[in-house]
């Protein structure tokens, strides 16, 4: 009931205005403001709400401008019926709540043109049966009407819509981030609007035939706040520009001339809805530019699993949580622990509902306090404000909440838990990078820790920063392999006197890595735990074995001469499919023979996938390959392993043969490798041979091969096979003596 007797109130006093209008160029109203107050109301409210036109009128008609008996039932049919006729020509304009799009501004527009024609043809009808006019003048009268209400539509209407709109969020999205002018230039364009109204006048009472010319000043100030200011200055200057310009001009306020007949109230009219319309056309169009700005930079910074800010977005938020100087903040790294066994058990809707929930489970903890990101595939961030602890207790709350988080799945109920890295900080004091990567390796502690816990950076007892220079160690690894920086090495394995003396010589093809920043020459043992952490080891073991065979293909007199070449192979490669695709494919075009390749795998990289490894070993053995089982005699099972890999070589560990002239136990295990291997009809090498003791040792074990510093120190391919030359099969057995 007050928002009914608000706009009626309001319709009354645009009715006011208009009444000082009558008589001016025939007894039609130049403007007619409450049409625009009558249409957007029935639109925004419903058809019923055209019925707030009643008592006004009456009250106009009674109080301000007296009319026939015989007019009334018209003036008040026209109003009631031209609004009704406007709101049913929108009938198809859903879009209520964004009254700012293009579209929904054409659509107001034909609703306003559908209203002013009925209503003029209603009105100008009275009039004549009234005996107000002469028939004659029914068109032009018919004209200035709908005119009349047609520009009270495009004044009042979207000042109106805007401030009837239910939902004031929905007005936020139309201020999309800082695009908008400063308040600065806000000021001055409000100081400029009057000051053209003024331009005006001043020119008009000195009866200047170029003062209708200067109409282009307030209109040149529209189009500036269409572009540059929020739609309300534009719906709001636009209104009050166009009842100054038709009150000077209407009513022949300083100096200009008023129309004195209908066809010149009509042009005047139909010049004024013109100049009305465009500020609010492009005003709308920049809203609906800004909007469609918005969304896009939304869509790009919001991921679409969970709804959160991406990790793009986490960027942002991180470059200005380093200027918030003064402040202690943390940051979080959150990794969900085993999301992959609900992927492969459920299926990935299954995971993808759990990311969702989990989504929106930390958004509702974190609250005000902070913000949360999906930076991965099970991976968030959360940035936080507080000290250490109070950041640490925050975090250690949100893992209870997902320990304690089921989704119902199909008759399943699912749960997951969180492995969470903490890292405190204050603006300026560490790189953004740098605590990026601390947060990570700290939630990786986590994870090695079994999970489900927090880890702060100073908990993990430095965990993180092992594992960050292993992350370094990565990027250079990557580097290298890109820039072609590994060389290889090798090594002598020598056969003792009597057990393959003239055979040629067998060789261990050793990795080296040219350190891309110093240029140093590193030794595996820097370099191959990195890469097997990070899903490096099948590249390197690509990369090697192109590198060897490349090597010998481009050398077939060094490639006669060899009897064995060794390389050795990583965990992943054992159980990688296209590792294995290659290997074959690439052994068997290669012009080094089959026989003369050895692939060294341990007990633990084939104990991943027995099957596997045994059929990797089929396959290459069925073209000529041979295998040695390296490291052989540290696990428990390494006895039991022989059953299900058919390999040709076992290599004694080397923490066995280092001891071996000190140590019964070392020596009694030698012993009993040896004659389980002589058994099964496979051969034994002994590593790290460090000293004529050891060696002489070997020799009474009945072992096949040593191999070690004693007999051969690492050397590049080029001057090994440089310094052996023709003579290096002689030299190859260990004699009598060592």
């Amino acid at each position: 009931m007050r928002r009914f007797l608000i706009f009626s109130a309001a319709y009354f006093v645009g009715a006011w205005y208009a009444a000082a209008f009558v008589g001016v160029g025939a007894d039609v109203t130049l403007l007619w403001p409450p049409a625009g107050i009558a249409f957007a109301v029935t639109l925004r409210y419903g058809p019923r709400w055209s019925l707030i036109a009643v008592l006004p009128v009456l009250l106009m008609h009674w109080l301000l401008a007296p009319v026939p008996p015989i007019f009334l039932p018209f003036s008040l049919l026209s109003n009631v019926l031209g609004a009704l006729a406007g709101h049913y020509a929108c009938a198809r304009w859903k879009d209520l709540d964004n009254p700012l799009s293009m579209r929904s501004g054409f659509s107001i527009l034909l609703g306003g043109m559908v209203m002013s024609l009925v209503s003029g043809l209603i009105g100008s009808s009275g009039l004549v049966a009234a005996q107000m006019l002469d028939a004659h003048d029914f068109w032009p009268a018919w004209a200035k009407w709908g005119l009349g209400d047609l520009l009270g539509i495009m004044t009042l209407g979207p000042v109106v819509l805007f401030f009837t709109d239910p939902a004031p969020k929905h007005r936020a999205r139309h201020r999309p981030i800082a695009t908008y002018a400063s308040r600065r230039e806000k000021t001055i364009w409000l100081g400029c609007l009057p000051a053209s109204y003024l331009a005006i006048y001043l020119v008009g009472i000195q009866s200047s035939p170029y003062a209708y010319g200067l109409v282009a000043l307030p209109l040149g100030v529209l189009l500036w706040s269409a572009i540059r200011f929020e739609p309300i200055w534009s719906i709001l200057g636009n209104s009050a520009t166009v009842f100054v310009l038709i009150s000077l001009a209407g009513l022949g306020l300083a100096g200009f001339p008023p129309p004195h007949d209908t066809l010149e109230a009509a042009m005047l009219l139909g010049s004024m809805c013109v100049f009305a319309n465009v500020p609010i056309t492009l005003m709308a169009a920049m809203a609906q530019q800004r909007a469609a700005n918005l969304r896009a930079l939304r869509r790009a910074t919001t991921d679409e699993a969970t709804g959160l800010p991406n990790r793009a977005a986490f960027e942002s938020a991180m470059k200005l949580a380093m200027i918030r100087t003064g402040r202690q903040q943390g940051l979080a790294y959150l990794d969900l622990d085993h999301l992959s066994v609900i992927n492969d058990t459920t299926g990935h809707a299954a995971g993808d509902a759990m990311l969702h929930g989990i989504g929106s489970l930390l958004r509702a903890e974190i609250g005000m306090d902070g913000e949360v990101f999906r930076i991965g595939g099970d991976e968030f961030a959360l940035l936080l404000i507080g000290d250490a602890m109070q950041v640490r207790e925050q975090v250690d709350h949100v893992r209870q909440a997902i320990e304690q988080y089921r989704v119902g799945w199909h008759g399943r109920v699912l749960n997951v838990t969180a492995s969470i890295g903490v890292v405190p900080f204050r603006a300026g004091e560490t790189g953004r990078r740098d605590l990026l990567s601390l947060a990570d390796t700290a939630c990786f502690t986590a994870k090695e820790l079994g999970g489900n816990r927090v880890c702060n950076v100073d908990d993990a007892h430095g965990g993180p920063l092992d594992r960050t220079e292993a992350m370094r160690w990565a990027v250079r690894i990557r580097e290298a392999l890109d820039r072609g920086l590994f060389e290889l090495h090798c090594q002598s394995i020598s056969p003792f006197a009597g057990a393959g003396t003239h055979e040629p010589r067998h060789i261990e093809i050793l990795l080296r890595m040219r350190d891309p920043a110093s240029g140093q020459l590193l030794p595996p043992g820097q370099f191959i735990p990195a890469a097997e952490r990070f899903q490096l080891g099948v590249a390197l073991d690509r990369h090697v074995i192109e590198l060897a065979l490349r090597w010998f293909e481009s050398r077939p007199e060094a490639a006669a001469r060899i009897g064995l070449c060794a390389i050795n192979l990583t965990a992943a490669s054992m159980v990688d499919e296209s590792f294995r695709e290659f290997l074959i494919a690439r052994v068997r075009r290669s012009t080094l023979p089959a026989r003369k390749l050895c692939f060294e795998i341990t007990e633990t990289s084939a104990a991943r996938d027995l099957s596997r490894a045994q059929e990797l070993i089929m396959e290459l053995r069925a073209l000529g390959c041979a295998f040695a089982l390296d490291d052989f005699g540290t696990g428990f099972c390494s006895f039991d392993y022989l059953r299900s890999l058919d390999v040709d070589y076992l290599k004694i560990d080397g923490s066995f043969i280092r001891n071996l002239a000190d140590s019964e136990l070392s020596a009694a295990v030698a012993r009993s490798i040896a004659d389980i291997a002589h058994v099964l009809d496979k051969k034994t090498i002994a590593e790290q041979v460090e000293n004529e003791a050891v060696l002489q040792t070997l020799r009474t074990l009945g072992i096949d091969y040593a191999q070690g510093y004693f007999l051969h120190r690492p050397q590049p391919l080029d001057d090994y096979f440089r310094e052996t030359g023709d003579a290096f099969a002689p030299a190859t057995a260990i004699s009598a003596t060592g």
